[in-house]
């Protein structure tokens, strides 16, 4: 098969791999989407992945062409997405089947092979079902699309909040959909330039430069970029007695001025942390939750997916990302 795999750090090639051998209840997926997350450009480009070499690539959705084990024949042929987190099954978090904040999880595109390959090796109790309605391109993002879920669960919006996310990335416009569905009255994404306002015209979001917000407060903040900036302004954006809720993967070291700590006191704010998504093997969980929204069409991807490539060029994907070439959102890849 073909396969994206990272030798060490900023040594990515496309190589010819052998197929996944699968055992006991892995199954095996032909991928038909993947995404691009945001981190996987310091993943290839500057930290690497847990060992080498690694196959990267979490968000990607597919279909079942070979199982190892007669009792998941039901997923023989199915069109699948995954949830890449695999975990341990035995930690005092899986036992509470809170199963994102597993303490010795695997991931798939991390620490082992993961979506940016013809075909994954993935366990049985990872995959949700994909109804036919869904497109893969949509049924790669499930797992974006739930960690915005699961943000704006933890920030526990409610009928009439204010809500304002501080970034503008995928996930971002994904929680201000959320956060719509969940009741909120005023959703706005806070940007640093207009360069994603056409998106947020075609999902009918306000979008705001943060200089515009000076005096503007709302009852809940999501930080959804990751750097010291965006959770000074995040604090700053957040009204007293409000919920600032910290999503983004820190780039370094994340410190807080003076002034934006004396806020979080004197504003009795709540601070939230959230991670990852709830994911419960064939149970109902905030997955399933995404995948009926999507299929009923309320939840509307379509404007977020600005880049479409074909599997030999996903590296042109990544230099796009990596390079800020041109304002994007979602960066997909077809195989196949």
């Amino acid at each position: 098969m073909k396969a994206y795999e990272l030798f060490a750090v900023n040594d990515f090639r496309y190589v010819e791999r052998a197929v996944p051998e699968i055992h006991d209840d892995l199954v095996l997926v032909k991928v038909k989407a993947s995404g691009i997350c945001s981190s996987d450009i310091p993943r290839i480009f500057k930290k690497g992945t847990y060992h080498f070499p690694t196959i990267p690539g979490h968000e990607f959705a597919g279909e079942v062409v070979k199982i190892a084990d007669e009792k998941n024949k039901q997923w023989l042929g199915k069109r699948v997405g995954v949830f890449p987190l695999i975990p341990c099954g035995s930690c005092a978090q899986c036992q509470n089947k809170h199963y994102e904040m597993c303490e010795n999880y695997n991931y798939l595109g991390s620490r082992t092979d993961g979506g940016f390959a013809e075909y994954v090796a993935v366990p049985a109790w990872n995959l949700i079902e994909i109804p036919d309605e869904i497109d893969f391109k949509s049924a790669a993002m499930l797992e974006p699309l739930a960690v915005a879920l699961h943000c704006t669960n933890q920030a526990r919006i409610k009928q009439g909040d204010s809500v304002a996310i501080v970034g503008s990335g995928m996930i971002a416009f994904a929680v201000a959909q959320w956060a719509k569905i969940a009741g909120a009255t005023r959703v706005c994404v806070v940007a640093r330039n207009q360069n994603k306002h056409l998106i947020a015209e075609k999902l009918k979001t306000e979008y705001r430069l943060k200089e515009e917000l000076k005096d503007v407060k709302f009852n809940v903040v999501i930080e959804a970029v990751g750097t010291n900036e965006a959770l000074n302004t995040a604090i700053t954006l957040t009204d007293a007695g409000g919920t600032a809720v910290l999503m983004g993967n820190p780039y370094s070291d994340m410190t807080l001025a003076q002034d934006a700590y004396w806020r979080i006191l004197r504003k009795q704010l709540h601070v939230v942390g959230t991670w990852n998504s709830s994911f419960d093997g064939q149970n109902r969980s905030e997955w399933h939750y995404v995948v009926d929204m999507l299929q009923c069409g309320i939840l509307n991807v379509a404007p977020l997916i600005t880049h479409v490539y074909d599997q030999e060029k996903l590296e042109e994907g990544l230099k796009l990302m990596k390079n800020n070439l041109e304002p994007y959102c979602k960066v997909m890849v077809l195989w196949g």
